[in-house]
């Protein structure tokens, strides 16, 4: 099984984007993506960069053997997607709120979070794949009260869950911080294991290179794990190859 995890970064880079999509979409079996739109009337940043306001609906067309799971967090028109190849059964799928922010204004990053679920059964075995974007709040990427909250709700989430799981997705967090600590309790952090110093592109014009994970549960086997360098994002993209 491959699993491809990038925030797209609303598409701005969009043909790169588009493209690398459609050479990798033999070989992936799962993709999950972060700041994604749907549908929307206008961007909710206040970038001057433009976004693609209908990316979900554009990789829907362009992914005709992929079921599309989109899980908006803001006003039905952006959020987070999984795309699950049709042949792989999806026995579940659904979201949590990892974060609330009642007073948001409905422009900006300070929005609330959900994490992303879905259940596949490869091989006879159902893997959990978690995917999230979590909370941003201005302050670079260290510990906050919120976040720390945010973590264990994660957590929680993942104490239930009885099958080898995955998380993955843009975390908005340093590795060496609390909030990490918490998601990576009996987990596998393929960032740290590989020694990544950066899931950042050239675009990325800040200091901090840490945003992208993806953990494992002890019983998942990781065949390959990498960091691509496309440019298709201020993100780096994400693969893994897991089995059991």
């Amino acid at each position: 099984m491959k699993l491809l995890t990038l925030n797209i970064w609303g598409a701005r880079i969009r043909a790169p984007f588009l493209n690398f999509v459609s050479t990798h979409e033999k070989t992936i079996d799962i993709f999950c993506f972060q700041e994604v739109y749907h549908n929307a009337p206008a961007q909710i940043s206040d970038e001057n960069a433009p976004v693609s306001l209908n990316i979900f609906s554009e990789l829907e067309a362009m992914l005709p053997d992929f079921k599309g799971f989109f899980k908006p967090v803001v006003n039905n028109i952006y959020g987070i997607c999984m795309f699950v190849r049709k042949t792989i059964e999806v026995v579940g799928e659904g979201d949590i709120q990892i974060y609330d922010n009642p007073t948001y204004s409905g422009c900006g990053p300070h929005h609330s979070r959900n994490m992303q679920w879905v259940q596949v059964r490869v091989d006879g075995q159902i893997y959990s794949i978690l995917n999230v974007h979590g909370l941003w709040n201005g302050k670079g990427k260290k510990d906050s009260p919120d976040r720390i909250l945010q973590s264990q709700r994660i957590r929680e989430f993942m104490d239930q869950l009885s099958t080898p799981k995955i998380i993955c997705g843009d975390f908005n967090l340093r590795p060496d911080t609390e909030s990490m600590k918490i998601i990576e309790d009996k987990m596998h952090n393929l960032i740290n294991l590989h020694q990544v110093s950066s899931t950042r592109t050239s675009l990325y014009k800040k200091e901090e290179r840490f945003a992208d994970y993806i953990l494992t549960s002890p019983e998942v086997k990781t065949h390959h794990f990498a960091v691509w360098d496309h440019e298709v994002s201020d993100h780096n993209p994400l693969f893994l190859e897991f089995g059991h």
